[in-house]
């Protein structure tokens, strides 16, 4: 468990000082655009308050708290389920990476009221409209890692049997 707890904490730290560096230290919030490696990698200034691709994002404020509220249950959802397996140093890893960006992604909600974003990629003649953040990558990744890497629950017998 100690490998999770610690990817975590890497996740969340990493997120949050991303989003102050290039928001907040870049001033993205003012001037809204940053062609870092165009048009592969790109700043766009996001306020995300919905979910993802900002999907219920005009819904009352009463929704913010309502994701909030599930973002939490289902972290602790996830860590009494990581608890419980036997999960090999990777699978804690990518549970780690999953609580540490949707915990980073809480606190902008709480802040902020929303979840700030401000990673655009695009590719080969399309250009996505979407903006995303690091907490997102490592949800993702963190989701990926477990689906791939979390022990067969058929071969494994839990903690306690």
């Amino acid at each position: 468990m100690r490998a999770l707890a610690l990817a975590a904490l890497i996740a969340f730290v990493i997120d949050q000082l991303s989003k102050y560096l290039v928001i907040h230290g870049m001033e993205l919030w003012r001037v809204r655009a940053i062609d870092v490696l165009p048009p592969v990698l790109n700043f766009r200034y996001g306020e995300n308050r919905g979910i993802n691709f900002g999907l219920f994002g005009d819904a009352s404020d009463a929704s913010r708290w309502v994701l909030i509220g599930l973002a939490v249950v289902i972290c602790a959802a996830v860590l009494i389920w990581a608890w419980r397996q036997e999960l090999g140093f990777w699978a804690q890893v990518g549970a780690g990476f999953l609580i540490g960006g949707a915990l980073a992604n809480v606190l902008d909600r709480l802040i902020y009221g929303y979840v700030l974003d401000f990673l655009n990629m695009s590719c080969c003649g399309i250009e996505n409209p979407f903006v995303f953040n690091l907490a997102d990558v490592f949800i993702f990744g963190g989701a990926i890692a477990l689906v791939f890497l979390s022990p067969d629950p058929k071969d494994t017998p839990k903690k306690g049997q």
